[in-house]
């Protein structure tokens, strides 16, 4: 039933990452309710999807926007160094202090997720930035990611926004790139330090590749508004579930 739970979380995962994001809000907790320490839970779900990320941003290989005033390679090199900072963090927090920040961490994610559509336009009518700032905030959204990660893509869509980055498909091949590639390093330190179950790892990465290749072929045909409702409810009830855990 435990290898069942852990290749239905991670093919619905995939699934959702494909059409809507928020993936981790499955495959995090189902580790930690298969009796995987929180710590070690986090990075192996990060190194059952993060995959899934790099074949995005391969699939947008087209489409990369042309950052005014910053080199890609500067972001990209930004990205790691900020995916690097964050899996340290976790890597060096206490088990009991990471059970005491997840609920916190997953209900933070969810509400960002619900109100991202809304806020994003106001922000992006009123606030404009330029390339020393995007450089900071994206440090900082790398450095969560590496520590976590939900809601990761929308803060950077929102981000790409803010600093001109108009064409949605543009934004979402920047995204998928950089996510990739700064949990590609936080997987390299999670395995260096041994914070990795490999058995479920292999599992749920092989079942989240699935789900994404079927999520693809669905998201033509189902309503993303339907989509993100499901994901915002799986948040809401995770964080629930985290909160009466601890």
């Amino acid at each position: 039933m435990t290898v069942l739970l852990l290749i239905a979380a991670a093919f619905a995962a995939g699934a959702m990452n494909s059409l809507a994001g928020g993936g981790s809000f499955l495959t995090f907790p189902a580790l930690v309710f298969a009796g995987v320490p929180s710590v070690t839970a986090n990075a192996t779900s990060t190194v059952a999807v993060f995959p899934a990320s790099l074949a995005a941003a391969w699939a947008y290989r087209h489409d990369f926007p042309t950052l005014n005033g910053i080199s890609a390679k500067a972001i990209l090199g930004i990205s790691l160094a900020g995916g690097a900072v964050g899996a340290l963090l976790l890597i060096y927090t206490p088990e009991h202090t990471f059970n005491a920040v997840v609920p916190w961490l997953l209900l933070g994610a969810t509400l960002l997720f619900a109100v991202n559509r809304r806020i994003t336009p106001l922000l992006r009518r009123y606030v404009t930035i330029g390339p020393l700032a995007l450089a900071v905030v994206q440090f900082c959204i790398a450095v969560y990611g590496g520590y976590f990660g939900g809601a990761m893509g929308i803060m950077m869509l929102a981000l790409f926004g803010l600093f001109g980055v108009d064409n949605i498909n543009s934004a979402n091949a920047l995204k998928n790139l950089l996510a990739g590639m700064l949990n590609s390093v936080a997987v390299v330190c999670f395995v260096i330090a041994g914070k990795v179950d490999w058995q479920p790892a292999l599992i749920m990465l092989v079942s989240a590749v699935a789900g994404g290749y079927a999520g693809a072929h669905t998201a033509r045909r189902m309503n993303p508004d339907h989509v993100r409702a499901i994901v915002i409810a799986i948040g809401a009830t995770m964080s629930v579930l985290f909160f009466l855990r601890n």
